[in-house]
Parts: C-alpha cells; structure tokens; sequence
C-alpha cells in the first residue's frame, strides 16, 4: 500500500507500508541479504523477508516491565559471517526488574547461543532506556533509563542512567573514560535514541525530560563526549552549574517524548540529507531538524508526518530509505486499522514527459506533416482548411471533427 505526500519544499513522497499489524514495535535493524528484523515489545523478534512479515517469531524472550520488554536491535558489523545479532530486554527477577543486553545466533530466521554481555542494568516500568547501535568505532553503545531513580543517572557505579560503550564480545574498550566501566557518559534520564552526525562524526542523542520530579517537559538533544556528565537530575533546560552539560537543543515547555533518532545519511531525497530525524511519542510526529554542530546551532525544525500517531522509531534503512515505526498499541495511543505498522519514505518518481516542439516548429525544421509527433498526452489531427498537423487533448478531438475543424 502507498499514497503521496507533499513535504515543505513542495517535494512529493511516497510513503509505503512495509509491515502491519504489529504488537508495539520498538527497534528495527537491517541485514545485507534484504531481511528486515523488528523487535516487539512483548517479547517477540520479527523478520520481513522478500517483502513479507514471516508469521513466524525469530524468538520469543520472557520479558518483564510495564513500559520496558524486547526493545533494541543491532546486527553485528560481521553479520554476514558471524549471524550475531544482539538484544537489549527487560525481565523480573523475583520482586525486581532488571535490563540485559545479549548476543545471539541467527540461523534460517531462529535464533541460539544466548550470550549475556551485560547484565543487572536498573530495570523499573518506566524509564528502561534500551537503544543499542554499533558505532563508526565498530563498538557498541548502549543507552540507559534511570528506572525511575534519579541518583542512578549520577553514580557511576550504576548502569543506570547512562550511555554505555562495549565491544561486540561484551569487553570494555581500552579508552573507555573510566576504568574497566563500559559507562561512556552519565547524567541522562531516559535516553532513547542515538546516532553519529555525518558531517562532524559526533554521537546525537534524544533524551526525555521530566514528566513532574523537576518540572515537566524539556525533552533533550544532546552532543555526547567521552566522560561527560549531561545534568540529570540537577540541572533541566537552560539551568547550568559547574561540571553538567547543559543540551544542545531543549524543547522548553513542549513535550516531544523523544524516542528512536537517526541522521538522513542518504541522497534518495536530497534536501533530507544530513537531516537529524527524532521519532516522537507524546509529540505524535516526526521531528527534522537541521543541525549544526561545529557552530552550536538548530537552522530548523519541523514536524512531519503526524498523521500516523505515536512513533517510535526512525532509522535509515541499507537502501538509503528512511523507516518510522508507530507506537500506537503502546496502552497511551489510539490504534488504527492495522497497526502497529512500519512505514518507509521514499522519494516520489515523477513520470518525465517526452517533449516535441509544436507541429509548425517541427514542419519548419524540415520535418514532413504526416512524421509530425505530438507531445506525451495530446493527440494529433490535421486541420480541414490547409491539412496541417495540430495537436490537442484527447477530450477535445471529437468535438473539433464534429465542428467540421478537422478530419
């Protein structure tokens, strides 16, 4: 299924529907032989292949929480060779909930050999963070939630709260900016989207603000360095103080809800290019924003696409197409008819017409009046007073030959 859409700069789109009727789905992840993996929060991995959703799980995960459960996906940098694909969840451990993050093996669309790379990250039914991504680095970051406790987000000796940084066998990177730690930053709530700027190679996160322990709203975009501590729960919005990192955008008393996040690395509509895109939950929108970041400036943002409700993710997929995944089963949406759905944005190809200058210009060129060819659409007649060549709309040739006008 497809229709158009007109976007800002007058560019038409196509946005066409990948998948349907989904059960709140969280994180999607790409592999080179064309398979498209989707992880639902309830517990279940996904696969489309050849254009279909297989009936079929990958896997089913025992999974915990109220708003955390089966979230990120990423594939190996070596999937081709290796079939590892990873998974951040959530489960309970008698009356406590915990995060993990394990390696699997795919094999004909099954998955085996649980390994747990991390594990007894603070777990709660809010807050549970849960985007995971490779870096240009090849290692692997992990974004955390504070599970609902605040002082987590600044104890070090807690994954909660964080940005965390591994390699793909779960061991801690040598320039990892504290010692035998896969903590990369801190000071963050409950981050859930992440990707590298094209331009400058700096990670870009979305992060949600308060929803009533400081305030509410004040959603965040934040530009994160090794080490760095980005504020929470002292400082919200513009409030400074000594060692915090205030966010590079905010949005005040708006609340977007920030989920997935990707950088439109991509051609296939060039305007996008380089175009930071924020999925958005409470917002009900795709958020653009044109970012710059060696000069500490937003030229723009616009919302986009708020027609299909609560979303989650958005991510570029290997064919340079932009994918966006609703979230509207979530128990705070409004379901429609097939949803959850994935959707995918391409540029709209529009039909180029073959041109011919008119009949008179053609004769005077040389060109016989019986070779005479019309342009793509209109239909040639000949005139009754002097037999040349003229072209017309279809709808208009009966009418002149029932005038007597041609023939």
């Amino acid at each position: 299924m497809s229709y158009s859409v007109t976007g800002a700069a007058a560019q038409t789109y196509q946005v066409e529907t990948v998948a349907e009727n989904l059960e709140v789905p969280w994180a999607i992840a790409f592999a080179p032989d064309g398979r498209i993996f989707v992880t639902e929060r309830i517990g279940q991995l996904r696969v489309i292949e050849n254009g279909v959703l297989n009936p079929e799980p990958v896997t089913i995960l025992d999974v915990g929480g109220f708003e955390g459960g089966l979230l990120g996906i990423a594939l190996d940098p070596n999937f081709e060779e290796n079939h590892y694909i990873y998974l951040y969840y959530t489960y309970n451990d008698f009356l406590s909930t915990f995060n993990k993050l394990s390696r699997f093996t795919e094999s004909d669309n099954k998955l085996s050999d649980e390994e747990v790379l991390l594990d007894k990250i603070p777990g709660g039914p809010f807050h549970d963070g849960g985007r995971i991504k490779f870096g240009p680095d090849s290692t692997l970051y992990i974004t955390t939630g504070e599970a609902g406790n605040p002082g987590l987000a600044q104890d070090l000796d807690s994954l909660g709260g964080k940005i965390l940084r591994i390699n793909s066998d779960g061991t801690i990177p040598e320039d990892n900016p504290f010692a035998n730690s896969p903590v990369f930053s801190f000071g963050h709530r409950n981050p859930q989207g992440l990707d590298w700027d094209p331009e400058t190679g700096k990670l870009v996160i979305s992060e949600h603000g308060p929803s009533g322990e400081r305030g509410f709203a004040h959603d965040e975009v934040n530009v994160i360095e090794s080490g760095k501590n980005y504020g929470w729960p002292d400082i919200v919005g513009d409030e400074t103080k000594d060692g915090l990192e205030t966010p590079f955008l905010h949005t005040g008393d708006d609340t977007w809800a920030p989920s997935g996040a990707t950088f439109y690395n991509s051609d296939n509509i060039p305007e996008w290019e380089n175009m930071f895109f924020i999925a958005t939950l409470r917002g009900n929108h795709l958020r653009m924003l044109d970012l710059d970041l060696e000069n500490n400036q937003v030229h723009s943002s616009e919302a986009l696409f708020s027609e299909f409700g609560r979303l989650r993710d958005a991510s570029i997929g290997l064919d340079g197409n932009l994918y966006i995944l609703t979230s509207n089963r979530d128990g705070r949406g409004s379901p429609q008819p097939n949803d959850d759905r994935i959707f995918r944005i391409v540029p709209m190809v529009i039909p180029q017409l073959a041109y011919f200058p008119p009949p008179l210009k053609q004769i005077s060129d040389g060109i016989p009046p019986e070779n005479v060819t019309c342009t793509e659409g209109l239909e040639i007649i000949f005139k009754k007073s002097n037999g040349l060549p003229a072209c017309v709309k279809p709808s208009s040739v009966s009418k002149l030959v029932e005038r007597g006008w041609a023939s």
